[in-house]
């Protein structure tokens, strides 16, 4: 009970070492980089200078050596805070790149690419999603052949949807290596450097929310990458994949609680401060009985999402349990925000209110990572089998 209360008082220490950065360093100037569609790339060696990239990575190779829990709490307060953009960008770094890195990466690789991440000085990107093959990784079609008489691989095809798209100093690549079997079978993982001849940076794309987040297409012609950039097994790309999605989904429903319980904080002090009818918005019932709602569901979503974290962190997390996690924790958050959204009526809507920008941020919740339609089909094959 004490090393647990231990934790517990460290984890909240964190919190507030997150948000008093924070304030000083991305609330002044969000509302900027939202329009210019970037963060500066100073930014992230100022994450790495307060030690906020790469936690829960092995001091050997830069990180902290800290539990998963502490880079969770990071990704949930810079949710909570309403910075989203930010909070998606480094977590596909810290909590996505970083694990595959560490997991299956040679010992050379771990060393040459963990500690830059840490420090902010590297920053990665992974590149799965192609315009053609959006959640269905079977129908990927980038490729990657092999030259026999130089052990080169050559890259060829495009990727979508690529958060870090224009920041990114190397990208974790998913390639087809055997054309003759199913992806499942013939897919492989490979360590792109962004200076790498053939590595284009397409076009930053414009979307709904999110503005922040550098996202991007990403193209790849004939793109020459030795044996030794190979991260994990030849052809064993796809177990990979599978094995890490857990992390991610966890990762993307603890966010989402952060996101719903921070708009719900903004909604509340809003409801004492306005008026109508003679009275605060905060006395009258009907608005009273919504916020008790959507509280209870915010409370119930995060208690599945933390025992989801706790698995996980034992290693004893499903992938049934993540996508349930997934599902549940972002289909609320879409809810709620949209409920929140309605109770600031028509201010709510005004673009300068941070509850407009949550509601743009939160949809896409329900798309990446997995749509919540590809989490209910693993979900119902855990359920019911095949």
């Amino acid at each position: 009970m004490t090393q647990l209360k231990e934790i517990e008082e460290e984890i909240m220490l964190l919190r507030k070492s997150v948000e008093a950065f924070a304030k000083k360093e991305i609330a002044p100037f969000y509302s900027r980089w939202e329009k210019e569609g970037v963060v500066p790339r100073e930014l992230w060696k100022k994450f790495g200078s307060a030690g906020f990239l790469c936690v829960d990575i092995p001091e050997k190779y830069g990180g902290l050596g800290a539990p998963l829990s502490y880079s969770a709490t990071i990704i949930d307060e810079l949710s909570r805070l309403g910075f989203n953009s930010i909070s998606g960008s480094l977590s596909v770094h810290s909590n996505i790149v970083a694990h595959y890195i560490l997991s299956f990466g040679t010992e050379e690789q771990k060393l040459r690419y963990l500690s830059g991440m840490a420090t902010g000085e590297l920053i990665s990107a992974i590149a799965m999603t192609e315009p053609n093959a959006g959640s269905d990784l079977q129908g990927i079609s980038t490729s990657a052949n092999n030259n026999v008489s130089t052990g080169e691989y050559s890259i060829d095809g495009s990727k979508t949807f690529i958060t870090n798209g224009q920041l990114f100093d190397f990208v974790v690549v998913v390639a087809k290596t055997n054309q003759n079997v199913k992806a499942s079978k013939g897919i492989t993982l490979f360590i792109v450097d962004a200076d790498t001849e053939g590595v284009i940076k397409g076009k930053k794309l414009k979307k709904m929310g999110l503005h922040a987040a550098d996202t991007s297409e990403l193209i790849f012609e004939n793109v020459k990458v030795p044996a030794s950039q190979i991260l994990g097994l030849l052809n064993g790309g796809f177990g990979a994949l599978m094995s890490e999605l857990p992390r991610e989904r966890t990762t993307l429903a603890i966010g989402a609680c952060g996101a719903m319980e921070g708009v719900l904080d903004i909604t509340i002090e809003y409801l004492h401060e306005r008026e109508a009818f003679g009275k605060s918005l905060s006395e009258i019932q009907v608005i009273r009985h919504k916020i008790a709602e959507m509280v209870t569901e915010a409370k119930v979503n995060r208690a599945y999402a933390n025992h989801c974290l706790n698995l996980l962190e034992k290693g004893e997390l499903t992938t049934a349990d993540a996508s349930a996690a997934k599902l549940s924790t972002t289909e609320a958050q879409g809810r709620i925000v949209d409920g929140c959204l309605q109770l600031f009526g028509g201010y709510g809507y005004m673009e300068e209110y941070p509850i407009s920008r949550a509601y743009t941020d939160a949809r896409v919740q329900r798309i990446y990572g997995g749509t919540s339609e590809i989490m209910k089909e693993i979900i119902s094959k855990d359920v019911l089998g095949n």
